[in-house]
């Protein structure tokens, strides 16, 4: 689904929402995974639940990602209505060098997380 509706406004939202770096961060991880768990940005780019959640709730107001929760794990994407635009504009940062590092590390973070599930569940459990 395209934007269909651009308006001065909406174009407003987007780009003081673009203003910040920590936004830029998560938003750029949100884009490159699908989705992202809140604990998870707070691990990888190691902010504060409070800095997350903050910078989230901006992302959200500003029409960019949205969430769903499961248990206590709250997941974010970025919205289809503008996924177009960021993409595009993601497209001209994808070399820059933090945003890589921060893939990286969440990369990192993944593997050894898929690495623990699979040892868990090889591992046969003997009672004492």
């Amino acid at each position: 689904m395209r934007l269909k509706h651009f308006s001065i406004s909406f174009g407003e939202q987007i780009l003081k929402a673009l203003a910040d770096e920590s936004r830029i961060r998560i938003l750029n991880l949100i884009l490159r995974n699908k989705e992202m768990c809140t604990s998870d940005l707070e691990q990888v780019l190691d902010f504060t639940q409070t800095k997350t959640s903050r910078h989230l709730a901006y992302l959200r107001n500003a029409s960019l990602v949205t969430n769903r929760k499961i248990d206590q794990w709250v997941f974010y994407t970025i919205k289809e209505e503008g996924a177009d635009f960021t993409t595009q504009i993601f497209n001209y940062l994808e070399r820059d060098t933090l945003l890589q590092k921060d893939q990286e590390t969440y990369e990192i973070l993944y593997s050894n997380r898929e690495l623990a599930i699979n040892k868990l569940q090889t591992r046969r459990w003997v009672a004492p």
